[in-house]
């Protein structure tokens, strides 16, 4: 999911601001951030320094996250950052800011060797509800930021990806990484925005969205990885029909729980 702020920052892969898209039930957030102006930023479509779509300082961001944590004692958002912010402690230091460090996941206790992650319920009761993997390997040891491969599996975003890992992570079908996670976006439409610098089709992200998602889920855990994701990435989450994404996360929570296709038949 990417992000539209209440401050006026617009992304250019969702329309709903952050605070609406947890409100509606996001729970995982990816981001880009870079570093610019000696602060960490957030950039969408553009390319960083020199973006022509979206960009601005996380900090309004990373409070909105703040703002919703505080506000739902009993939820846990994950953010996920594509990050290129090389200096050291800038990040955290925005995570300060925001007031977001009370609630981070220590690194200590998320699982290396593909074991199982703590209950929700203890996460809760220690208010530890902000989980964040960073796709920079040196945040780990310096600034004790999980580093995202480490973590997860990911699918190769775009319909060319479906049966295939993005070039960091390893093997779909590798245990020893406890997470997976499931990209599905439109890697056509991306190319088609960037050559293009024109807004993103909404249309075809409800397209996508609509049509197939369970099942390609489903076919990718038969034939490729034996594995369900525990995050689905997609653009412009409340554009479907029938209510596709969440129907993907119902789905998903009802084969873990009680082996149902939907996590309200539990």
């Amino acid at each position: 999911m990417s992000y539209f702020t209440k401050g006026g920052f617009y992304g250019d892969d969702e329309d709903k601001s952050i605070t609406q898209q947890l409100n509606s039930g996001v729970r995982a957030l990816m981001l880009n951030i870079f570093h610019y102006k000696g602060d960490v930023w957030v950039c969408q479509g553009c390319d960083y320094e020199d973006g022509y779509v979206s960009q601005g300082p996380a900090l309004g961001l990373f409070k909105e996250v703040e703002a919703f944590l505080t506000s739902n004692s009993y939820e846990i958002v994950t953010l996920i950052l594509e990050d290129r912010v090389p200096a050291k402690n800038t990040l955290g230091k925005v995570f300060d800011a925001s007031g977001l460090t009370k609630y981070l996941f220590p690194l200590s206790k998320m699982p290396l060797y593909g074991e199982d992650w703590p209950i929700v319920k203890d996460m809760v009761t220690a208010n530890q509800r902000l989980v964040v993997f960073s796709s920079s390997k040196s945040k780990q040891e310096s600034e004790g930021i999980a580093y995202q491969w480490n973590f997860m599996v990911e699918y190769k975003f775009g319909s060319d990806g479906r049966h295939t890992n993005r070039g960091r992570s390893l093997k779909l079908n590798n245990t020893s990484k406890s997470l997976v996670l499931f990209n599905y976006v439109n890697s056509e439409q991306k190319k088609k925005n960037k050559n293009n610098r024109s807004p993103f089709d909404a249309t075809l992200a409800k397209e996508i969205n609509t049509k197939d998602l369970i099942s390609t889920i489903k076919m990718c855990y038969t034939s490729i990885s034996k594995r369900s994701p525990n995050f689905i990435a997609v653009d412009y989450s409340k554009r479907r029909d029938g209510g596709a994404v969440f129907e993907a996360v119902d789905f998903l929570n009802g084969k873990l729980l009680c082996g149902c296709e939907d996590v309200n038949s539990c």
